[in-house]
């Protein structure tokens, strides 16, 4: 990641969830209590809004998965950027664990900071009740998901629930008090997920249907996901059924990237201009989505590849920018790095904010292929290639249709479906967990780069999927100040 990335993880460590306080629970002189300033239902609301909402968002897992996995690779104006955990060097010490734990922790410990100042605002009227609850409730959902991503990450096997998962945090860290806390098993972080999701599916305000708060839909999708990944596929169909919608046409899909409309996109964390939030955009880029915008990181060529074959589909004709490079030959241009340029352009930037979009976190097609995997569990192979194939043709600007793929046995359904996710969802953070999770299904198909993704050709293509760094470290920072916590395996 780009230096500034460096500033915000020196900020960052200080908010490990263990070891460290979150900067708002040190009182400065001549300052009110924070517990003077949550009075009403209000209060409640504008601290979720503003310092909650704010906080969550997708991009350490973003920025993490496309250079560690195949969806990059080295771009003209790289000056080293992100070369380390691009060619597999990853430790205790690299900035993306670490900003991917500071991150949720965060969301979490000022979640119970809410929950914690909820309780001095008294409320007695049903309709202040109800207010109160909607607000817990959207708080309660938001700290789930955050829990659903760090055991995703940080576990060895999300699916076991006796393996070893994360800290279990349920009150706010104090500045003055340093708790050491150790690991706990993923059941016991399941039960207060699910605890969670209970409580925001029965107190859910009716009139919650935007798409950047938190709505029924976005817990059934949080809710699909995780279970999914517990690889409990009755529940992950049920509640992948209740999340997805129509699947977007071809022109509304392209606009939703740019943040025009809303689209086929279940929850987005809102990154509007101005301010000083932090650009998606600039994971690979330093000024604009172009060939010419400083891009440091561009498509990896084999990702290209794959889209390259069908140009009626649309994400090859929107999320390669018009200004790309395209060298037939550059398997044997000894320049090709300069010379075929694959500028990524999934997020364009939106009006006034050049780099910056919406982040969007969970959508309908998530949801389809969650369901095809679990008819593929039931030995449904033509339901779950109806279902690919419904994705197929939705992204298709024009007939004939896609055929309807004919699986031989699971293995090859499984491998269909890690492609299809490997397209349709590139550049949101998922293809890392995806090929932990199911490339030994699909045949070990795992991380397939192509040669001229690095500047120097001999690199490594691959990583064998049993290697340790398939689970990420626990953050040096949080192992130095909580002695109770212990390391995963090869770290």
């Amino acid at each position: 990641m780009k230096k500034i990335k460096n500033i915000f993880l020196a900020i960052g460590s200080l908010l490990l969830v263990s070891s460290c306080s979150d900067a708002l629970d040190i009182v400065q002189p001549g300052e009110i209590y924070r517990e003077d300033a949550f009075k009403t239902v209000s209060d409640l609301r504008k601290y979720l809004d503003g310092d909650i909402y704010s906080r969550v968002n997708n991009t350490e897992e973003i920025g993490f998965t496309t250079v560690f996995t195949d969806e990059v690779g080295i771009g003209p104006s790289n000056g080293g950027q992100d070369k380390e955990l691009h060619r597999y060097q990853l430790n205790a010490n690299s900035d993306e664990p670490t900003a991917l734990w500071s991150t949720h922790y965060t969301v979490i410990n000022r979640v119970n900071r809410l929950l914690e100042f909820a309780n001095l605002v008294v409320v007695t009227t049903p309709a202040d009740i109800a207010a109160k609850n909607s607000v817990l409730a959207e708080a309660r959902a938001l700290r789930a998901y955050s829990y659903i991503q760090l055991v995703s990450f940080f576990s060895v096997d999300p699916s076991n629930p006796n393996a070893l998962g994360v800290i279990l945090s349920t009150t706010p860290d104090r500045y003055d008090l340093v708790i050491d806390r150790p690991r706990v098993s993923n059941q016991i972080i399941y039960n207060l997920i699910e605890s969670d999701f209970q409580f925001a599916e029965t107190n859910l305000a009716p009139s919650a249907t935007s798409y950047f708060r938190v709505t029924q839909k976005f817990v059934a999708a949080a809710r699909a996901r995780m279970y999914l990944y517990r690889k409990d596929y009755v529940k992950a169909k049920q509640y992948a059924t209740l999340a997805t919608g129509t699947l977007s046409t071809a022109t509304t899909y392209n606009s939703m990237w740019g943040d025009a409309v809303q689209g086929e996109c279940i929850f987005a964390a809102a990154r509007p201009s101005g301010g000083t939030w932090s650009n998606i955009g600039s994971t690979w880029y330093f000024n604009v989505t172009t060939a010419t915008g400083g891009a440091f990181l561009d498509m990896g060529r084999n990702l290209f590849n794959l889209y390259n074959q069908f140009p009626n589909d649309v994400r090859r004709a929107t999320w390669i920018d018009a200004t790309a490079l395209i060298n037939p030959n550059y398997a044997t241009d000894i320049n090709y790095v300069s010379n075929d340029v694959l500028p990524i352009n999934k997020y364009p930037g939106k009006t006034g904010q050049n780099l910056r979009n919406d982040l969007k976190i969970f959508r309908n097609s998530e949801m389809v292929l969650i369901l095809a995997e679990c008819e593929v569990a039931s030995s449904n192979l033509t339901a779950a290639a109806t279902l690919v194939r419904s994705i197929r043709t939705a992204r298709a600007f024009a007939a004939p249709a896609p055929a309807l793929p004919v699986y031989a046995n699971a293995q090859a359904a499984w491998a269909d479906i890690l492609l299809e996710r490997r397209k349709e969802l590139a550049f949101e953070g998922h293809r890392y967990l995806d090929i932990k999770r199911l490339a030994a299904l699909a045949g070990n198909q795992g991380i397939t780069r192509d040669n001229t993704d690095d500047d120097i050709l001999d690199q490594p293509l691959t990583l064998p999927l049993s290697d340790y760094r398939w689970t990420l470290p626990i953050p040096q920072l949080e192992v130095a100040g909580n002695v109770s916590i212990q390391q995963n395996p090869g770290y």
